[in-house]
């Protein structure tokens, strides 16, 4: 009879723990919080997230004309839901929807100062692509939505998914010289984006936590423009949801 040592059997069933570990996880869902939206793939972050229904697609046109100018974008959105189903944040993704090269693009687009509103222009007025962050803290009050996106303003409330007021706009539009394009827009829930605060010093502090959820969330735009599969991390809120 074939005798096993002690320190074989453990040795093997150190193996055995391991290779169960390994076919476990390649049967599992690698990334089960993915949504598909053209080229791209929007991860979210931990929260209760619902597909919103967003319509038609669009088609571009840009220079210089070609036969292929007409340049196919395609939309998603998405909510997240608090614990009593209210709106917490809505995020809208328009990308390309494929990722077939293209010739030198040039963009009409530009990226304008605008009283009231954090207009970050990262390109410089470049006229060959975009870099454009646009962040309006009150988006909930002075018709902002009713002035300058009243097409998203139309669909929120068709969709119930405007959050609770005080509520913050953020849009972020990047664009490549190869006709990479990817637009962000998302109305959140100022509880997120926005500690309490207790004192003059935390009052005059309160505003960084969202300026670095913006940084973030504008590298990770930009990530996701360069990269094969179009992975979008969106960074968590920096305040914890609600309970």
């Amino acid at each position: 009879m074939l005798k096993i040592s002690v320190r074989t059997r453990s040795a093997l069933a150190v193996a055995a723990v391991a290779a169960s570990a390994m076919f476990l996880s390649a049967c599992a869902p690698l990334e089960p919080n993915l949504v598909k939206v053209g080229r791209a793939e929007l991860q979210l972050p931990p929260g209760d997230w619902e597909h919103i229904d967003q319509g038609t697609n669009a088609l571009f046109n840009v220079m210089p004309d070609d036969v292929s100018h007409d340049l196919p974008m395609r939309s998603q959105a998405v909510g997240l839901r608090g614990p009593q189903g209210e709106t917490l944040a809505v995020i809208v993704v328009q990308t390309n929807a494929t990722n077939n090269p293209r010739d030198t693009t040039l963009w009409s687009h530009t990226c304008p100062e605008q009283r009231g509103v954090q207009v970050e222009d990262y390109a410089k007025g470049s006229p060959v692509r975009i870099d454009c962050l646009r962040f309006k803290r009150r988006a909930d009050n002075e018709e902002f939505l009713t002035k300058n996106r009243p097409a998203l303003e139309k669909w929120a409330k068709q969709n119930k998914a405007e959050p609770l007021a005080p509520y913050s706009h953020v849009s972020y539009r990047y664009a490549t010289a190869e006709g990479g394009y990817l637009l962000v827009e998302a109305l959140v829930d100022m509880r997120l984006l926005r500690p309490k605060t207790v004192g003059t010093d935390q009052f005059l502090s309160a505003g960084k936590p969202a300026q670095e959820w913006l940084d973030q969330f504008v590298q990770a735009a930009k990530n996701s423009v360069a990269m094969l599969d179009g992975r979008f991390v969106v960074p968590p809120f920096p305040v914890p949801l609600p309970q």
